[in-house]
């Protein structure tokens, strides 16, 4: 197997150098034979995009060009055409004017250019106005990107240049400002997310950009020749490129019978057929992975190619196969270099769906829940197309023995608990030595939060890992505290490791009322606001697990709860108390008696004007796992992250299905004014809950609660039961309404 392995990564190093087409996941320790290689080939080069015969399972799309010119240049795009491989090596696009003599090459791409660069949007982009900053090398480096991409020096010249997607053709592809927005949000215009959403800022994505590409050039101002446009849509239908890429009002695609497997694209010279460049492994890959009737591929099977097509292996470990390349492992690094590997290596896949509550792993996959802020690689994001079914497959092949760790009984759980206690603390095992807890800053190490093992584990891979940390994380520096299942603490709850194991697994499970453990720092600092607009973020009983609060110079404040997307507590005063003086991921409370709102996702697509408003799930102490995890992006809430003013004034950017929205609130004369800024390609209806509870009408567009009153711009208020609703009619493009708060005596 090694040896094949090693045969196959040759090849395809070949493959890198030569040009052909680069799947970054065939050219890491990855697990296939040559038949299971072909089938990715298959899949990231979309060939039952044409072969309707084909395994379609997990296709990559290609590129979405519905407004492809608002982001592509156009004499990018032509030169593209004509020569996909000369101009981006390595390129999955095939070559589709093979045979095509050099005049029609030329005309028949410049035909095509000017059709897409006639698809436009009139919507602005999201990192409009943002700041690129002079860390992009630094920032390329240190979030992952060189997983896919090669390491650059100084200079920007690439340090690895085979087996990773070239970047070399970014200099002149995008309009000004194109790339920073792609960048931002790279699942819209690439469903497929093999270029995934890296969580960056609009400052963050706009600096990379620069970093990348240089300072993009305005697109050229010739105006598109209506006749070159038409014949560019003729030859877009003739030359089938509607079977890859959606654009508005395409024809049904032309479904190609599947023939000889030596001949068409296939061949090593293809003339009438697209030409991949394909080299001679590659072929033979796909010829073996084509020359029976496919069998249905095994579950664990399904793992390994899902794992390669999207190049999880270049971060992770599973079983034998991937993990961080020997010449990468200096890019891979951590704010808590003291904790070893396990803070800058991304964790195992081994087990992965016997370890993580399947609740959770959709939210890592789905959402990029991270508990390790201190690990600067960053979790992508790949996007629905790219995960259906993942994290049920991972269920379905991963499997550790059950372990039932119920709550104890009414008399036992005074002794349980205190036998907890005591364990974390400094007079039993120190755990917070080394981890913090509920929010709290270790006094030593800052590990990951103890406090999420309820919510993210599995009771029997828990039990197994306290046990035998080793087994499962390799050169951890977490020692056993039961080896050979016997406990180094034979004085707390009489040394029964079971009993043990079962009062920190149910301690886990009181969340926020779990006591202190002794020797953990727990003084609180208040923190105050000056002549800028403060921003701290955390942990808040106002806000949710992130929370951030915002305090303005003349004393208002508010709270965001960006797991919803809610405005969710006002106050006037003081700022905030938090555990510690820093950004980090602290609990932090108001200063001052506060106004609470609702938490729950604070805008919604309702079928009608009755509809009962979706409510976040809350735990109890009876159910202490969140029932309903994916319940904001369920409702097609999505947090895209917030940029800052001159002032210090954050704008929340988050979505509401296909809606963009800016959310931006100022403190003008001892009140919060809000502007929310809408972007849509298509006109849509929005509903926004503007006020809960006991509420009174004064007059069509202002409303009070006990101590808030609230002014709504014009349009169609809903006054509901305990609720007001604002119906918001929104236009394509571009749009804006304004709400202001005041607090009442």
């Amino acid at each position: 197997m090694l040896l094949r392995r090693s045969l196959f990564l040759l090849t395809l190093s070949i493959a890198g150098i030569s040009g052909a087409p680069v799947i970054p996941g065939l050219h890491h320790d990855h697990p296939l034979n040559e038949k299971q290689t072909g089938l990715v080939l298959t899949r990231e080069l979309h060939c039952a995009s044409c072969h309707d015969e084909l395994d379609a399972g997990q296709i990559k799309s290609a590129p979405d060009l519905r407004e492809v010119g608002s982001r592509l240049n156009r004499s990018y795009l032509q030169q593209f055409i004509a020569n996909p491989h000369a101009v981006h090596p390595g390129t999955t696009m095939p070559d589709m004017l093979a045979g095509q003599s050099d005049e029609e090459r030329k005309n028949i791409s410049e035909s095509i250019a000017h059709y897409l660069s006639s698809l436009k949007s009139d919507q602005a982009g999201p990192t409009k106005g943002a700041k690129a900053l002079p860390n992009g090398h630094e920032l390329y480096h240190k979030i992952g990107c060189v997983a896919c991409h090669s390491p650059k020096d100084e200079n920007g010249k690439d340090e690895a240049p085979t087996g990773v997607i070239s970047l070399s053709h970014l200099n002149g592809k995008y309009q000004a400002g194109a790339l920073g927005d792609f960048l931002f949000d790279p699942l819209k215009a690439r469903p497929a997310g093999r270029m995934p959403d890296m969580h960056l800022s609009k400052d963050e994505a706009a600096t990379l950009a620069k970093y990348l590409a240089g300072q993009a050039k305005a697109p050229t101002s010739d105006q598109l020749n209506p006749q070159m446009v038409a014949a560019g849509k003729t030859n877009f239908d003739k030359f089938n490129c509607v079977s890859c890429h959606q654009v508005d009002d395409a024809p049904p695609k032309k479904a190609i019978a599947l023939a000889n497997f030596d001949k068409g694209c296939l061949s090593p010279e293809p003339k009438n057929s697209p030409n991949y460049q394909l080299d001679k492994g590659q072929i033979e890959a796909i010829q073996a992975a084509l020359e029976k009737p496919a069998a249905p591929v095994a579950p664990a099977d399904q793992v390994k190619l899902r794992l390669t097509q999207l190049n999880c292996i270049a971060c992770h470990v599973r079983d034998d196969f991937g993990g961080v390349a020997p010449h990468l492992d200096v890019h891979f690094n951590s704010s808590e270099e003291a904790l070893g590997n396990d803070a800058r290596i991304p964790p195992p896949l081994t087990l992965i769906g016997a370890k993580l509550r399947p609740e959770w792993l959709n939210k890592v996959l789905y959402d990029g829940e991270s508990v390790r802020p201190y690990m600067h690689t960053r979790m992508p994001q790949y996007g629905e197309e790219s995960l259906a079914g993942l994290s049920e497959l991972f269920a379905k092949v991963d499997h550790i023995k059950p372990v039932d760790l119920p709550e104890p009984d009414r008399e036992s759980k005074p002794q349980m608990r205190n036998g907890a206690h005591l364990l974390l603390g400094d007079k039993g095992l120190n755990c917070i030595s080394c981890h913090n807890f509920n929010g709290k800053e270790s006094p030593g190490m800052k590990g990951l939060d103890l406090m999420t093992t309820f919510q993210r584990l599995q009771p029997g891979w828990f039990y197994d890992f306290m046990q035998n940390p080793a087994k499962h994380r390799p050169g951890i520096i977490m020692p056993s505290y039961w080896p050979g299942g016997k406990a180094v603490q034979p004085d707390i709850l009489e040394g029964d490791t079971h009993r043990q194991l079962q009062a920190l697994w149910r301690n886990f499970s009181l969340g926020r009322s779990a006591r202190d453990p002794s020797g953990l720092r727990t003084s609180n600092t208040p923190l105050a606001v000056t002549d800028k607009t403060r921003t701290y973020r955390g942990r808040s009983r106002v806000a949710g697990y992130r929370g951030i609060a915002v305090g303005f110079p003349g004393g208002m404040n508010y709270a965001f709860n960006a797991q919803n997307g809610a405005l969710s507590s006002i106050w006037k005063g003081q700022f905030v108390t938090a555990n510690w003086r820093s950004q980090g991921a602290g609990d932090f409370n108001p200063a001052e008696r506060a106004i609470q709102l609702a938490q729950d996702v604070g805008f919604m697509k309702l079928a009608n004007d009755e509809e009962k408003w979706p409510l976040r799930p809350t735990a109890t102490k009876e159910n202490p796992v969140n029932a309903d995890p994916l319940y904001p992006r369920n409702r097609g809430y999505q947090f895209k992250g917030y940029s800052f003013d001159e002032s210090g004034t954050p704008t929340f950017s988050y979505q509401c299905h296909e809606v963009a929205i800016e959310d931006k609130t100022t403190s003008p004369e001892n009140h919060l004014h809000r502007t929310l800024s809408f972007s849509t390609e298509k006109e849509t209806t929005l509903y926004f809950r503007a006020l809960t509870g006991k509420i009174k009408k004064i007059s069509d567009t202002v409303y009070q609660s006990e101590k808030l009153e609230i002014t709504l711009p014009s349009g169609t208020i809903l006054l509901r039961e305990n609720e007001v609703l604002l119906k918001i009619s929104v236009p394509s493009g571009n749009s804006t309404i304004t709400i202001d708060y005041h607090l009442l005596p």
